[in-house]
């Protein structure tokens, strides 16, 4: 007759270290969950264990109850703070998290800066296996692919305090028949972060921010709301995780400059919305104003805590290739807070051990908004903003980007490249990777654009391993492929354009086009 046996397995015996941190981390890591190891009888009373996972869970717990029953109650030894960006050697200028500060003393950008030191005492190893022991997990906050990264985020945050909708993880997916019919590529890869709860990376940032905020409001500091300039995918993202947390949300959008897709969404989500007859630089004058008068928390990339959430997206692309560094990735550029986000995060991973080197990185900007690009091109001589044009590619329509320096910082110390795109290129590049089967956003258009041109210079090689960032749905910009598709574009010969064919509801009719279609076409089976 067959007998069983139960037993737990301690914490400690499951890692040998002895260093108290590390047990502490390794207990996070396992979540304090026992090992069960049931004993099954042959019959000859010889026993054979089998290990067992079992999840303790209450069954009228939710995950944040069941996290904070899994709490540790060893003193976190991780830290973070805002620095001036940049700042000359032997600053001692810092601020809290938990102060409300945009600029430094001398109203430049700040940066987050964590205490490295308290990071380094564990290994490259330590943080592949804990980061990749996180992935796919629904456990309370670390189903996030931005919170799985939680001690490199806001290492100091209640896990109460967080606002998550388990954004990140995003695929990373190999273009194959793109890359190798319209590149002669074999290691294409994109990066979807549009697909993401509201449709765009912007949620990476957002659930940082608003989880502060959330924190901020507990502690009764003075913020009634939050607030941004938007050209569309910002709002959409603030005002879903503000609904999400009950707190107000103001968004400033340009009049008649972004999607119905993306209009609609802040409106949705109950986010107080106005359309300002200016551009993005000029709403975003206007909010950095009004929250400068009132309680109104600001929520612009020139706030440094979004780029650490979207800095998770770099750690991501590492984890996804097993910590192998990719030769290239590629970025579209507006603000130009995230080509720095993505360079930090890459940077983070070479400092702590997880990989030994970093990729070059690529800002792909529209032509008719590319101060970056022009700069560049200067020998990154004295930078001028400009008044951006019209572009399909409305999220980067950006003249004046308050992340300038952050980007050109990151592009030097990566041996990085600014390329643009035309609308014309920009869309037919859109249209191809469509017919390859993505559903791609025009500012991933600009990217492949980039790639496109880069290819052609020899810059980029047939065999190098390249990321291109997808930033938003396509499902956003869907008028933007009608009109494409239509030949409804003045001045643009949308090469690339798929109309459908009227045909008489006729068999005749429909057999005659079907075998012109099928003798002008190469298939191959």
């Amino acid at each position: 007759m067959a007998s069983s046996c139960l037993f737990h397995a301690s914490v400690s015996s499951l890692n040998p270290k002895q260093d108290p941190i590390r047990r502490h981390r390794s207990a996070s890591l396992l979540r304090y969950r026992p090992v069960v190891v049931s004993c099954t009888s042959d019959g000859n009373n010889n026993t054979t264990p089998i290990e067992t996972a079992v999840k303790p869970r209450r069954t009228e717990d939710n995950i944040r109850d069941e996290a904070r029953r899994h709490r540790s109650t060893a003193v976190n030894p991780f830290s973070a703070k805002y620095v001036p960006f940049n700042a000359a050697p032997g600053s001692t200028e810092s601020y809290s998290l938990d102060e409300i500060v945009y600029r430094s003393r001398s109203g430049g950008l700040l940066d987050v800066e964590h205490d490295m030191e308290a990071l380094k005492r564990f290994d490259g190893a330590y943080w592949r296996d804990l980061f990749d022991s996180r992935v796919g997990k629904s456990t309370w906050p670390y189903g996030s692919g931005v919170w799985s990264k939680k001690e490199w985020v806001l290492p100091e945050i209640d896990d109460d305090d967080i606002v998550s909708a388990f954004e990140g993880n995003s695929n990373l997916f190999w273009a194959e028949r793109f890359g190798k019919q319209f590149l002669e590529m074999n290691d294409l890869w994109v990066k979807h972060c549009g697909i993401s709860h509201t449709g765009s990376f912007k949620d990476l940032g957002m659930t940082v921010l608003v989880s502060q905020v959330n924190r901020l409001r507990k502690m009764k500091r003075p913020v009634v709301g939050v607030g941004c300039a938007s050209t569309g995918d910002t709002s959409a993202a603030l005002s879903a995780y503000c609904a999400s947390a009950g707190i107000p949300s103001i968004v400033f959008l340009p009049a008649n400059k972004i999607s119905m897709a993306q209009l609609v969404q802040p409106i949705a989500n109950g986010a107080f919305v106005l359309s300002i007859d200016t551009d993005f630089d000029g709403c975003m004058k206007l909010i950095r104003e009004i929250t400068s008068e009132l309680p109104i928390y600001l929520a612009n990339s020139l706030n440094s805590l979004r780029l650490e959430g979207q800095k998770t997206a770099a750690i991501e692309i590492l984890q996804q290739f097993d910590w192998q560094v990719p030769d290239w990735v590629i970025v579209p550029g507006g603000n130009l807070g995230n080509i720095y986000a993505f360079y930090k995060g890459f940077k983070m991973c070479q400092e702590l051990g997880l990989v030994d080197r970093i990729p070059r990185l690529v800002c792909a900007q529209a032509a008719n908004a590319n101060p970056l690009y022009l700069h560049y091109k200067s020998g990154w001589k004295d930078f001028k903003p400009m008044t951006a044009s019209t572009t399909f590619a409305s999220a980067i329509q950006i003249g004046d980007p308050v992340s300038i320096d952050r980007a050109v910082y990151a592009l030097k110390r990566c041996n990085g490249i600014v390329e643009e795109a035309t609308e014309e290129e920009l869309m037919d590049a859109m249209a191809q990777a469509d017919s390859t089967g993505m559903f791609i956003c025009p500012h991933t258009g600009v990217a492949l654009t980039a790639l496109f041109k880069l290819r052609k210079q020899g810059v980029i090689q047939p065999t190098d391993r390249t990321v291109v960032v997808s930033t938003a749905h396509g499902l956003k910009f869907t008028q933007s492929k009608i009109d494409y598709h239509s030949k409804a574009i003045p001045d643009m010969a949308c090469r690339f354009s798929n109309p459908p064919v009227e045909v008489k509801a006729d068999f005749g009719a429909v057999m005659d086009v079907l075998k012109s279609y099928l003798g002008s076409q190469n298939f191959k089976s």
